[in-house]
């Protein structure tokens, strides 16, 4: 079979290769109605819009994005042709978490007695709501669907602009149906805010009202925000980029281990899409160089693996160069790459 993929997805080339496929490793804006001639399957990050413009006349039967976002597929054209597709559900969670670990250990020395909302509860917020929880913060929830299906213990949004130091963000973007999120923080929700010390945003640019962030900065309403997603990206706001504490281009999951899951799940999929009977290649990670990290304190542990602050001075220094910081990120390991020891100083 022909296949097309991104070639920033690790691993992916040599396993479809391996197993007999005709395999093109294009960059991301090269994958184009051309370039799909001949190709029945599609394997895609976010940056390309699989839609009528770019499917129509090819002959893409299958489509996975190593990635969980998936506002680039237009579902409803691929229901339409036939066309199946899956995205990597729940691939970078513990790429996230950490991220969402070390901005808030960036901004907060001490969080016992801190409250933390989290909107969006898939599995990077509930693995997020378990470390606050486990870190001693009281926890605020907050995901209607959820709610809806009859699940309990989620709390308004109201309730979360009202009580909470630290508010992160991570719904999927959905800019329609009974539970819209497109900029889900408004002005409205901005001008709620009671004591939020720290609003983060890792979940989609839009999920958050870009221009309302910025008047809610200007006016002293917000004291630290750390942003991973943007509206409008690559061409983002650069006052907002100037305002904010923490800004980093679009690489909260953009761990190895993130990358190494996202690629063994759209690649089972597609296993399972072409009724694949045979062994799977293996998808292995070597151990990290320093794998023993000794540090005083959890806090200090993490930071040590990994600080948003040289992501962040980055992208503040060459803010035009974004897609270039993020496709050409040197992917991190996770906290559980390492073998941590806490060896609190005496004295």
């Amino acid at each position: 079979m022909r296949i097309i993929i991104d070639e920033k997805i690790p691993y992916l080339c040599d396993a479809l290769l391996s197993l007999g496929h005709r395999v093109a490793a294009l960059p991301g804006v090269g994958i184009t109605k051309e370039a799909l001639q001949g190709a029945e399957a599609l394997f895609v990050r976010t940056r390309t819009r699989c839609d009528a413009g770019l499917l129509e006349g090819t002959s893409v039967r299958f489509i996975g994005t190593a990635t969980i976002g998936y506002d680039h597929i237009d579902a409803g054209y691929c229901r339409e042709k036939g066309i199946v597709w899956t995205n990597a559900a729940g691939c970078n969670a513990g790429a996230v978490l950490q991220y969402v670990q070390s901005v808030v250990y960036t901004c907060f020395e001490e969080l016992s007695g801190l409250s933390m909302g989290i909107v969006g509860v898939g599995e990077i917020g509930s693995r997020v709501a378990r470390w606050a929880s486990e870190s001693g913060m009281k926890v605020l929830l907050n995901d209607p669907p959820r709610e809806e299906r009859g699940e309990t213990g989620f709390s308004t949004l109201e309730e979360i602009a009202r009580e909470c130091d630290i508010i992160t963000f991570h719904p999927t973007l959905e800019r329609g149906g009974k539970y819209p999120s497109y900029h889900l923080a408004d002005e409205a929700f901005f001008s709620s805010l009671r004591r939020c010390k720290l609003l983060i945003n890792a979940s989609r640019g839009p999920v958050v009202d870009n221009k309302a962030l910025l008047s809610a900065i200007e006016s002293g309403r917000l004291r630290h925000v750390a942003l991973d997603v943007w509206e409008n990206e690559p061409q983002i706001n650069l006052s907002l980029l100037n305002k904010v504490y923490i800004a980093t281009p679009h690489i909260a999951g953009y761990s190895a281990e993130g990358k190494i899951n996202a690629t063994g799940i759209v690649l089972e999929a597609f296993l399972h899409f072409i009724n694949y009977k045979g062994d799977v290649p293996e998808l292995a990670l070597s151990a990290p160089v320093n794998e023993v990290v000794e540090a005083s304190s959890l806090r200090e542990a993490l930071l040590g693996i990994y600080s948003p602050l040289g992501d962040t001075l980055a992208l503040k220094s060459n803010p035009g160069d974004f897609e270039k910081l993020r496709n050409g990120y040197n992917l991190r390991r996770e906290p559980s790459a390492y073998s941590i020891v806490i060896s609190p100083k005496i004295g």
